[in-house]
């Protein structure tokens, strides 16, 4: 185990690079995934106490422990790490993979924002691979355990290596080394580095871009949770008491009423289109869609928790009871869909009034899960079984994530915008020029002198590659700029 989360750190440290997105990201991911599915299988697991029992043993001897499996665990009374109630290996194995498909959207695309959130719900999706939960609780558990598994797992890796035989000694020696020689290189070549700046830059072009120490130590604490899995799914809210039927039903019909007044009016708007907002004395566009657009965002949200709170306080115990949960919290759910869809609505108004942009985009994406979610809580109400909503409501915003990453946003937002151009002849030339190597094919459509002016500066910041920083869409967009070079400095380069 040792061994391959050393080796799969030295290979991080070699090719990840935290300038940019590029190829050495995922291909690092595989190499930590193959190094704890390593760990894994290379661990004998214990006994337990299902194997036949051993004949009573005299008053004042010792009490013994089952010897450890030979085999690895395929004999009789030997129980798998799955054992201990995490998920079984599909549960994991799809997580791993989501990890996997989050972490390559920095070898597909090059927007920096983009694959920053991919590496924020990789850590995610990489705790649930690593630990395994169900439960809400669960679920956070497995996220919080992460920073502190590279505490608890040192210990436990270093009580292991003194039980590995003639070669422990021999294994502390080396790590004794290796600790002394990278304390000494770290003091001394940061005290030359200040010293000289030619010294700095060549000493900064050879050292790894991540620390060994860092990526071993995380990944020894990810190999500590694969090995001795917790029993995250014991961790449950615990039953609450139910409320008399009339405490939740009218507050909650009355909130139905309150959704339906609102519709009808959002019915006219959706139907009513621009004219409406035109026709509306003192509003404005911005003041229409930006101004709603959030109001509608907390909504939805705050709906979820109502929904969530009354299908856990709302009894149950009759067939009335039953019925009465699904008519209102059904209710409730489509009439939220109405909802998302009059804030989507708002957004689509704003875009096509100023144009497309990295948060419009954004809010519009984070809407669209949310109506996703409303679909599963209302097929959830409608069969009264919520237990596997928590991992959908993950997966979900998951595959959002993903779907975002497939259709490129910065490319799309630039070639919204020019679409926008030729209808209206107006183009933030300044905020496209801010947009990723990913938006150049849909940039290099627009005429001069407003390509220049928009490349022009996407050139000047699109760097070399080597093959650990190697990157589909800043790749595409060198071809493009060889194919067609950007001209003469224009005149005019501002606000169209």
């Amino acid at each position: 185990m040792l061994g391959a989360v050393a080796g799969a750190a030295v290979v991080a440290a070699t090719v990840v690079p935290l300038d940019r997105p590029g190829l050495g990201w995922p291909l690092a991911t595989l190499v930590a995934t193959a190094a704890l599915v390593t760990a894994a299988r290379a661990t004998p697991t214990p006994a337990v106490t299902t194997a036949p029992a051993a004949p009573a043993a005299p008053a004042d001897a010792t009490a013994t422990t089952p010897a450890p499996a030979e085999s690895g665990g395929d004999a009789a009374g030997v129980a798998r790490p799955d054992a201990t109630g995490a998920p079984g290996r599909a549960a994991r194995l799809a997580w791993a993979a989501a990890t996997i498909a989050l972490v390559s959207v920095g070898y597909v695309r090059a927007a920096g924002w983009l694959f920053a959130l991919c590496l924020l719900a990789a850590v995610v999706t990489g705790a649930l691979a690593v630990v395994g939960a169900r439960t809400p609780l669960g679920m956070l558990a497995a996220v919080a355990l992460i920073p502190a598994a590279p505490f608890r797992a040192l210990p436990w890796a270093v009580r292991g290596a003194r039980h590995v035989g003639p070669a422990a000694s021999t294994l502390r020696r080396a790590l004794a080394t290796g600790a002394a020689t990278v304390g000494l290189l770290l003091v001394f070549g940061l005290l030359l580095a200040s010293a000289d700046a030619v010294f700095a830059d060549l000493l900064t072009g050879a050292l790894p871009e991540v620390g060994v120490a860092l990526v071993g130590g995380g990944l020894l604490g990810a190999a500590y949770l694969v090995i001795a899995p917790a029993d995250l799914d014991r961790l449950r809210v615990a039953p609450a008491r139910s409320v008399r039927r009339l405490e939740w039903a009218v507050p909650l019909a009355l909130l139905d009423a309150l959704f339906a007044a609102f519709v009808l009016v959002q019915l006219a708007v959706l139907f009513g289109g621009s004219a409406h907002v035109l026709r509306t004395a003192g509003l404005s566009y911005a003041q229409y869609a930006r101004g709603g657009f959030w109001q509608l965002l907390a909504v939805s949200a705050l709906t979820l928790l109502v929904i969530a709170g009354a299908a856990r306080w709302a009894p149950r115990a009759t067939r009335a009871d039953r019925l009465l949960v699904r008519v209102l919290l059904g209710t409730l759910t489509a009439l939220s869909l109405v909802v998302v869809a009059s804030a989507l609505y708002r957004m689509q108004v704003y875009a096509d009034a100023y144009g497309a942009t990295r948060l419009r985009l954004v809010v519009a994406a984070v809407e669209l899960w949310l109506g996703a979610l409303f679909v599963l809580v209302g097929v959830a109400v409608l069969l009264l079984r919520a237990g596997r909503l928590p991992v959908l409501v993950v997966g979900t915003a998951v595959l959002a994530l993903l779907g975002l990453a497939a259709v490129n946003p910065d490319r799309l937002i630039a070639e919204r915008n020019v679409d926008r151009h030729r209808q209206t002849g107006r183009i933030d030339v300044s905020y496209l020029s801010g947009l990723s190597a990913d938006a150049v094919p849909a940039l290099a459509r627009l005429p001069e002198p407003l390509r220049s002016c928009a490349l022009r500066d996407l050139a000047g910041t699109l760097p070399a590659d080597s093959a650990w920083t190697a990157n589909l869409g800043r790749a595409t967009a060198r071809d493009l700029l060889a194919a067609g070079p950007i001209g003469a400095p224009a005149v005019d380069c501002g606000n169209r």
